[in-house]
């Protein structure tokens, strides 16, 4: 009879953040992205009412772009913000880049090669790793966290680097449009999204006390039967670069009212709900014991509708955990920001739960994870 295998505990050893240049005023969205004089006269018009309205409806004050407005200039990229995130939470975790033996990155997309988690490796110094990249839009963060805790659980690794990024201003900015092209669904985006990146790291545990630890990850896709309610219109192989720009296919574009609201809402409640439910019947959490609930969505007032449900579910609408207010939202990486900012700003006592689930629509992908002090 072979002796059972000890079980290994997933601890958040380290977190770290990086928002590039400083706080820009929701006012200046247009100066920083750049004007559309180009793009159709009716879309001009409808952009003029939509930035008021979607004001109200983001409730964002700040944005973060890792972009120069005078020299339009890109001050960082995907890879660079990744190190500067890690290295921050490699720091906070007492250690060294080479302590790391593996990296997980996650993104949105990226057309990049060599793949950016070998160039976070190469710029962090570390000569030899295990890494993985993953890019599937805003479940990419989350699956990251679940391949690097999982990795750990397993004993396949002792301490993993999880590192998300997300420069949505370069596929924001004037200059990247075929402005005739433009459509609406392709610039409302311009007013939600933002820069930034985070990282953490995982260490292997032999006991589960005086720290975070990683207890649950999930990830599933319910969009087999669904429309793509975002992303461009790229072939799954690469295009003449003139041609594709020539018919507008590199425009990122997500539906929204009536398209978006059809697909997110079902008999019974949202996909978002129901996708909850099956997380928490896999793995129970008792609402009392939630600190906070991070719901990973770009708009306050998306966020507010879905806590109108989770409140069903015994989860107090007080629970709701963003920063959206102060950075826009950063797509992928906003998972382990708010994780970061939440070990460095607020109050945890032992049994308190870190409770965040997600839902994006390129093609209603759905992750979460359940973190808890002990």
């Amino acid at each position: 009879m072979q002796p059972s295998k000890k079980e290994i505990f997933v601890k958040v050893a380290g977190s770290g953040s990086f928002l590039p240049g400083l706080p820009i005023p929701a006012g200046e969205v247009d100066y920083y992205l750049g004007e559309l004089p180009h793009a159709p006269e009716k879309t001009r018009k409808w952009l003029g009412r939509i930035r008021i309205l979607m004001k109200e409806l983001l409730d964002v004050e700040y944005y973060h772009f890792a972009l120069d407005p005078v020299t339009r200039k890109f001050t960082e990229d995907n890879v660079t913000m990744s190190v500067k995130a890690a290295l921050d939470a490699i720091s906070d975790a007492g250690m060294a880049p080479c302590d790391i033996d593996f990296i997980v990155y996650g993104s949105a997309h990226q057309d990049q090669m060599p793949t950016a988690s070998v160039l976070i490796q190469e710029a962090l110094g570390i000569e030899q790793c295990a890494e993985i990249s993953v890019h599937s839009n805003c479940t990419s963060a989350y699956k990251a966290l679940l391949l690097g805790a999982d990795l750990i659980r397993n004993g396949r690794y002792q301490t993993t680097l999880v590192i998300s990024s997300g420069i949505s201003s370069s596929e924001l900015v004037a200059e990247y449009y075929n402005q005739p092209l433009v459509k609406k669904e392709e610039l409302f985006l311009r007013y939600f999204l933002s820069d930034g990146a985070s990282a953490m790291v995982l260490q292997a545990a032999d006991v589960k006390t005086n720290g975070m630890f990683v207890e649950y990850n999930y990830i599933e896709s319910i969009g087999g039967r669904k429309p793509s309610a975002m992303g461009n219109k790229r072939p799954a192989y690469f295009m003449n670069p003139r041609e594709e720009f020539e018919l507008g296919y590199h425009h990122l574009a997500q539906m929204f009212q009536e398209e978006l609201r059809m697909n997110f809402h079902e008999p019974g409640g949202s996909v978002f709900l129901k996708g909850l439910k099956r997380m928490l019947l896999q793995y129970p959490v008792n609402p009392d014991n939630i600190k906070f609930f991070q719901v990973n969505f770009p708009s306050k007032h998306v966020s507010e509708l879905i806590m109108d449900e989770c409140e069903g579910l015994g989860i107090d609408r007080k629970t709701l955990y963003s920063k959206m207010s102060s950075m826009g939202y950063i797509g992928p990486p906003m998972a382990l920001l708010c994780l970061d900012r939440i070990r460095k700003e607020e109050q945890l006592e032992r049994g308190d739960v870190i409770l965040s689930f997600v839902t994006e629509v390129s093609k209603f992908m759905q992750a979460g994870y359940v973190i808890r002090m002990c």
